[in-house]
Formats: structure tokens, sequence, C-alpha cells
């Protein structure tokens, strides 16, 4: 498995099981994501995007990066241009790092659409905040590892049809989920999380690391 790490520009703590997500991959940054690559430790092999959002003081070496620019009027996001980047390169897994947060809701919606859709082509895809991540879930059935109170939601892309949710505080058995509904919003882990879906296409959107109440 060749798993890459695309650095986006949105929110990303650094945290234990963080770096045992992104260790040993290979690493592309996407135009304000390079900023991610110090407080990580590491060292992307491309830097990819219209360079308008350059962090300030970057050090000597991580402005050394190799560069793909792109015109700032263009038909992709810095952030799928660098996924593309990677997939051209071998990428059988990618770990999305600042897929959440940031200043632009859209581009958060397409990591998340996107994510869905490369799943079902094959690769696989871990969004991640280092506080949150996200998994999509295709038909069929998946286990997590994840600890007791985990908070965690599925979030639908579509209609979902046979959803099974056994390990969890409030469990489902083949439930018919609306697009739109609230549902599967805010469960918790109890025990060995599984989810399975006969049809339809979603995301498991998890809390493994909260933050403190501010």
């Amino acid at each position: 498995m060749s798993t890459f790490t695309i650095l986006l520009g949105g929110d990303l703590i650094r945290t234990p099981l963080l770096d045992r997500q992104v260790e040993g991959s290979r690493v592309i940054a996407a135009d304000a994501g390079i900023g991610h690559a110090r407080m990580l430790g590491l060292m992307p092999e491309l830097w990819v995007g219209d360079f308008d959002s350059v962090p300030a003081d970057l050090p000597e070496n991580l402005a050394a990066v190799p560069r793909q620019v792109f015109p700032a009027e263009k038909d992709k996001t810095d952030g799928e241009l660098a996924i593309a980047a990677a997939l051209e390169r071998g990428a059988t897994r990618l770990v999305l790092a600042g897929a959440f947060g940031g200043k632009r809701t859209d581009h958060i919606f397409l990591h998340l659409a996107l994510s869905v859709r490369l799943a079902e082509g094959g690769t696989e895809v871990l969004l991640t905040s280092g506080a949150q991540e996200g998994i999509p879930l295709l038909p069929g059935k998946t286990g997590f590892d994840y600890v007791d109170g985990t908070l965690f939601s599925v979030l639908g892309f579509s209609d979902l049809a046979g959803l099974t949710v056994t390990g969890a505080k409030w469990p489902l058995a083949h439930v018919e989920v609306a697009f739109g509904s609230s549902l599967t919003i805010s469960n918790e882990v109890k025990g060995r999380l599984e989810i399975a879906l006969a049809s339809g296409r979603a995301l498991l959107l998890a809390h493994p690391f909260p933050l403190p109440e501010s």
C-alpha cells in the first residue's frame, strides 16, 4: 500500500494518533497546507497550488520544496490538484490532513464528498484534523477501533438502506435513513464499533481526540 499525506489548509493539531497515521507516508502540500509540515515534522516532496495563501516566515527547507504552480483562475481547488498528483504517483491510501475547519466551508464539503468518490474508486481515504476524523462508508461491513465514549456520527450523502450500527450507545438494525435525516448524528462508541450498509453513500465522522470545552 502506498500512502500519501495531503497537507490541506484547514485546522490541524498534532496528536500521537495523527503521528502514527502519517508515519512513513509520502507528503504533498496544497498551498497554505505547507504550514502544517513544520508542526508535524514532515518534508513534502511537492507543493501544489496557485500560491495565493503562502504562510509567512517559512523555513528555508520548506520554501525550497519543488512547486507545481497553477493559475488562480482554475477549475480545481489546490487540494484536489494535490490529491491528483498523489494518485499520479501511485497513491492507494490518502491521509487528508487539515481537511476540516478553516475559512472555506465549500472546501470542507468538497473534501468530504471527494473522499467518498475516491473510496468508490478503490482508494482508501482518511480525513483528519487531529481531533476529529472522517472515513467513507460504502456498502458492506466495517469495524473501527475507538475507545468507549468516542463521539461519532454517520453523515449520509444519499438515502441509506439497511444501515446497522453495533457497539454503540444507540445501536441501529437494518434501518432506512432518508438523505438529510439527523437520526445518525451524535452517537457514542460502546464496545467494538461496527457499521454495515446495504446501499448508499455515507461518511463516519468520529472525535477520537476531543478538544477541551471552551
